[in-house]
């Protein structure tokens, strides 16, 4: 069943993200938050929306995100985040935008969307896995800030861009799980004094939009099986 109308989710994405700017230039401004954290939030956000809606062109606000994101990473001390930004997603950003212009539906420019068989859910889960433990066993020896957080959503982020450059909706999965400690990370630092409330912010809403889009994403694959 769907969860609202085709019209009607139109208004509530719309009006959802205008709130969502809103909250954040009055958070920005008012408790004079870092610009960087509300820049690297604004374009963050965005992407996931156009994301979530199947757009190419997210990968463009990604990257510009991304940047912005490296710097707050670096300015406070979260080494796995910083390299995964830097290193990993920038490059899969601009080769899923490429990746995404291949698979276009026909009659308009949103790319088909994919599940994944068992055999390889299970695959990519116990790789992940295993690389979580080697990351943050190598953290905890470079003195990052938050090495068990920060070394679990730097290798399932991993994981959650490789499935979204693929097309497969259970990238939400991976996303929910990611969004919502990284959420609790930065909301950590933030009750520490740093100013990156945007940040926090920026977390919470993607964990929101990821439980969101795995819901129009399964009733998409629904109808087309």
């Amino acid at each position: 069943m769907n969860i609202m109308k085709q019209g009607n989710r139109k208004i509530f994405e719309i009006s959802a993200l205008i709130f969502i700017y809103i909250t954040l230039f009055f958070n920005a401004f008012y408790f004079k938050d870092s610009i960087t954290a509300l820049i690297s939030a604004f374009f963050g956000i965005t992407y996931t929306i156009l994301a979530g809606k199947g757009r190419p062109v997210c990968y463009i606000f990604g990257l510009i995100g991304s940047g912005f994101y490296v710097y707050l990473a670096f300015k406070n001390a979260l080494w796995g985040n910083l390299l995964l930004y830097a290193g990993y997603y920038i490059p899969m950003q601009i080769l899923g935008f490429f990746r995404w212009n291949k698979h276009l539906k026909s009659n308009k420019a949103e790319i088909i969307k994919i599940h994944l068989g068992n055999k390889e859910r299970i695959k990519i889960f116990f790789i992940t896995l295993i690389l979580t433990l080697a990351a943050i066993i190598i953290l905890i020896y470079t003195k990052d800030k938050s090495p068990y957080i920060d070394g679990i959503t730097t290798i399932f982020s991993i994981a959650g861009m490789y499935l979204t450059v693929k097309r497969a909706v259970e990238q939400w999965v991976v996303w929910m799980f990611v969004n919502g400690l990284s959420a609790f990370m930065w909301l950590k630092i933030a009750l520490g004094g740093e100013k990156v409330l945007s940040t926090v912010i920026m977390w919470s809403v993607y964990f929101i939009l990821a439980i969101y889009f795995y819901i129009i994403w399964k009733q998409e694959l629904q109808k087309q099986s």
